[in-house]
């Protein structure tokens, strides 16, 4: 936050935001909506194999989940999402679990592909600077979208025929002891080949198009949040900064705080001719934005189910002893359902 700040002018940057267009706020905040609400219907899509799920007890599981994720460090919400669903809906955590997996691949294969193809086709900056930042992340974009394009064949590969996701696997660990070899593949194997057979290639083309939506959505409240503080960006260009942000918000900190905005900082002026306090003012707006409502929210029901922060690391070591279990092929429990303050 420090890097974020150190050229701006804290009076100017309050005075950025409070000129800023209501107009084009308010759409940010309804995109911002809309990619929840996306991000719900892709889920239900995913865990029809497992069961029947409602869309109330998906949608505060995801919230409390991505609550999680904004304020504790180290993504815990990941595996904290699908075990408050699973509880509520009586299915497997486990299975629940590796539907995140599936998720956050499919995110990952977005990515690739749409910020690859937009950066690779980019036109050249006016300013030196620009111009050496739009080159070297051609370079990133172009193997990001290779591998997107490789990942996207090897999906649809492995999802019209399972079997040969034991085949992949023996050749994934052929460079491991042979004992060891065995244990790998068959691991690997089963974790591929149950993922591919909960989703054939009708389902995957389906949840993959509810992930262009909701990544779509993504980048428009950028586009809008950008726009209301007379930054000159065009669709193409809230790409390319949503690219940027998803590389900031690696780094481990509750919400992507001071990676998310040194990240959202860098494109604005870097690339699109933004001055320190627009880039300021408008990074923490669109954090604000993104992280806060849904924090508050995400508050607001733990508080309803009794969950506390402390029993969030225990729910996180049962969650991936789960999954660890779903990988030997061991039957993993469900917990009975009982009353919500039970994890507490």
């Amino acid at each position: 936050m420090a890097f974020f700040l150190r050229n701006a002018s804290l009076e100017r940057v309050w005075t950025e935001m409070l000129g800023a267009r209501r107009d084009l706020l308010a759409g940010g905040v309804l995109c911002t909506v809309v990619v929840y609400l996306v991000r719900v219907v892709r889920w239900r899509y995913l865990l029809r194999p497992i069961g029947r799920t409602r869309f109330r007890t998906a949608f505060r599981a995801t919230i409390i989940g991505f609550a999680v994720n904004s304020l504790i460090p180290g993504r815990v919400g990941e595996v904290v999402r699908p075990f408050v669903l699973a509880r509520s809906e009586g299915l497997s955590g486990a299975a629940a679990f590796a539907t995140i997996v599936v998720e956050r691949l499919l995110d990952l294969l977005v990515i690739c592909l749409i910020f690859g193809s937009i950066v690779v086709l980019s036109g050249a900056q006016q300013s030196a600077e620009g111009s050496a930042l739009l080159a070297t992340m051609r370079t990133g974009a172009a193997i990001a979208g290779l591998v997107g394009v490789g990942a996207l064949a090897l999906a649809f590969s492995l999802a019209a025929d399972p079997q040969r996701a034991g085949r992949l696997a023996v050749r994934l660990t052929s460079w491991a002891p042979a004992g060891a070899a065995r244990r790998l593949a068959g691991q690997l194997g089963r974790f591929l080949g149950g993922a591919a057979a909960d989703c054939g290639p009708r389902p995957l083309a389906v949840a993959l198009f509810w992930t262009f939506v909701l990544w779509g959505a993504t980048a428009m409240s950028l586009w809008y949040v950008t726009r209301a503080f007379g930054i000159h960006i065009d669709a193409a260009g809230a790409i390319i900064m949503l690219g940027l942000i998803v590389v900031g918000v690696a780094v481990p900190t509750p919400a992507g705080v001071g990676s998310y905005h040194a990240a959202y900082q860098l494109g604005a002026t870097v690339l699109y001719g933004a001055t320190d306090d627009q880039a300021v003012g408008a990074g923490l707006v669109l954090h604000l934005l993104s992280f806060g409502p849904v924090s508050v929210l995400g508050l607001i029901y733990m508080a309803q189910d009794g969950l506390r922060f402390a029993n969030m690391r225990s729910l996180e070591n049962g969650a991936r002893v789960g999954a660890a279990g779903r990988l030997d092929g061991n039957a993993v429990p469900v917990p009975a359902r009982t009353d919500d303050r039970s994890l507490s």
